[in-house]
């Protein structure tokens, strides 16, 4: 293939951004992208109930330990408290891009804390759509309508719009 039939080929204006476990599917919402939905619905869930079993475990292992009701209804208390920023803050990256400040950096650890509000937010959100869709399907259609009207614009020969505007 020669150069310019290579330079042909490629697709022209902007790209839309894969999505983990969607890749670009999810423009058409073609190549499987219903059961791929499906899937990863599914897959979070269990990952979320078996991340409560072995949280379930882990208090176990305190009442063994006899540390005492405070330190268990803390335990307690964290892990929901951590879920529930986990779950308000994965949802909210669903609709828009994170800001890169200290705060969300700061906010990290009490994520990687809360795992399970992370993965429920992430199933339920797969039960509507590919998670951060909304978000990446508006950027892709703000790109494309932009690039269309720069190309629009430049259409034709330049030379010959100079030569007109002289007369």
């Amino acid at each position: 293939m020669s150069e310019n039939q290579q330079h042909h080929s490629r697709p022209t204006g902007p790209q839309p951004e894969p999505i983990r476990f969607f890749g670009t599917t999810w423009v058409a919402r073609d190549g499987g992208y219903g059961l791929r939905r499906l899937g990863v619905a599914a897959g979070s869930l269990a990952a979320a109930v078996a991340g409560c079993l072995v949280l379930r475990f882990a208090y176990e292992g305190l009442s063994i330990a006899q540390v005492g009701g405070f330190v268990n209804g803390l335990v307690i208390v964290m892990f929901a408290v951590c879920s529930a920023i986990a779950f308000r803050k994965t949802w909210e990256g669903f609709t828009r891009r994170p800001s890169g400040s200290p705060a969300d950096d700061s906010l990290r650890s009490l994520k990687a804390i809360g795992f399970v509000g992370s993965l429920l937010a992430y199933s339920l959100r797969s039960l509507a759509e590919a998670p951060g869709e909304k978000l990446r399907r508006e950027e892709y259609e703000t790109a494309r309508r932009q690039y269309e009207k720069r190309r629009g614009s430049r259409a034709g020969n330049p030379a010959a719009r100079r030569k007109s505007k002289r007369r």
